[in-house]
């Protein structure tokens, strides 16, 4: 069994901590994806269960056995990284198979194993070609055949789409994930990118100054964020957020704008009977908002269309509102909605997010 637990695991840098106490048990066969921005401590943490840095405090097990002194050879692991790290005047085989024969393994199996590798990964043509003759794409999964070669118990990803371009980090998540379903091995892989998250993740790991802000499947993070934080990191557009104050009208509870006054939705009234008033931030996601005629009930009226972006499978409209901009998202191509023309919004009341200002975190959310 391939569980890889982290306890307590914190790594410093002199007087600097760059990752706090992260606590997770990574279940056999799970793809779990470290998600956050530039410096959150997300690559250091994979580093630390690669042995590639030293763990300042807590414990890594792997398997069940202790791995914080253990060399990386001797931990059963495997690792992509960001640059492919391909030997030049190798070829794709030998390529594959340098690990395997620094192992002093037999030639026949490291033969077998290679093209079993190259087989699932479609490299078999390429086999005898170097580096230099093949697509960034290519060169990505011949990295991934040198990993898959040692048959490890745990697969390492860090960022490994990031130097492709966007067509092909497209193909390469869909064969990253129809890989590791073949497989069926643990996987844990970093990204910065939230889309690579959502569509490759069994669960998600969002970190944010080397703190885990919360962990969970790709759709409790978008829809029960834990704070302002995951709120506007998951899901793209970014969840739009408006600031304002709670007000109190007989047995209702309000959300006061400068420029509407909204009527909260039984859930959040419940989560606020004991608040007495305050700042707080409604979020709303792109296409919860809804565009309604002059005679329909609406939360906001007369708000100039600015940008109209239409996509073909779904347009975006944006909207001037104080210092901000509200995005609304519609299904298909509405080139019909012209700039500078004003229009009646409405929230879907389900959908609303509240957020406490100063502590940023949700407001009824599980």
């Amino acid at each position: 069994m391939a569980v890889v637990q982290l306890e307590g695991i914190t790594k410093r840098f002199g007087e600097v901590t760059v990752v706090r106490r992260v606590d997770l048990t990574i279940a056999d066969r799970e793809f779990l994806v470290l998600v956050g921005p530039s410096g959150c401590g997300k690559s250091t943490t994979l580093r630390m269960v690669a042995g590639l840095e030293e763990i300042s405090d807590g414990e890594l097990r792997i398997g069940g056995r202790r791995m914080n002194e253990l060399a990386p050879k001797d931990r059963d692991i495997a690792m992509v990284f960001q640059s492919y790290a391909l030997y030049p005047h190798m070829s794709v085989f030998e390529n594959m198979a340098f690990g395997l024969r620094l192992r002093k393994m037999p030639q026949q199996e490291v033969q077998k194993r290679v093209e079993e590798a190259a087989q699932i990964l479609d490299l078999t043509p390429y086999l005898q070609r170097k580096p230099s003759a093949l697509s960034g794409g290519q060169r990505q999964r011949v990295a991934m055949g040198r990993a898959i070669v040692r048959q490890p118990s745990v697969f390492l990803f860090d960022e490994p789409l990031s130097n492709l371009d966007a067509k092909l980090r497209v193909q390469m998540r869909t064969e990253i994930a129809r890989l590791h379903r073949r497989l069926g091995s643990t996987s844990i892989y970093v990204t910065h990118d939230q889309v690579e998250a959502m569509t490759l993740a069994d669960r998600i790991v969002v970190m944010k100054d080397g703190e885990v802000q919360q962990v969970g499947s790709p759709m409790e993070l978008y829809h029960h964020p834990v704070n302002l934080f995951v709120a506007t990191f998951i899901g793209s557009p970014a969840m739009n957020l408006l600031e304002g104050q709670l007000q109190r009208k007989g047995d209702q509870i309000l959300f006061q704008h400068k420029a509407f006054s909204l009527p909260l939705p039984a859930p959040l009234q419940k989560a606020l009977t004991t608040r007495e008033g305050g700042e707080v931030i409604l979020g709303i996601r792109p296409q919860h908002i809804e565009l309604v005629g002059k005679k329909e009930a609406a939360d906001l009226a007369s708000l100039p269309l600015e940008v109209c972006e239409p996509l073909g499978s779904e347009t975006f409209l944006y909207f001037p509102l104080d210092q901000g901009t509200l995005v609304v998202r519609q299904e298909g191509a509405d080139e019909a909605r012209k700039v500078g023309e004003s229009f009646h919004l409405r929230f879907a009341p389900d959908a609303l997010h509240l957020f406490d200002k100063q502590s940023t975190r949700a407001i009824g959310e599980r």
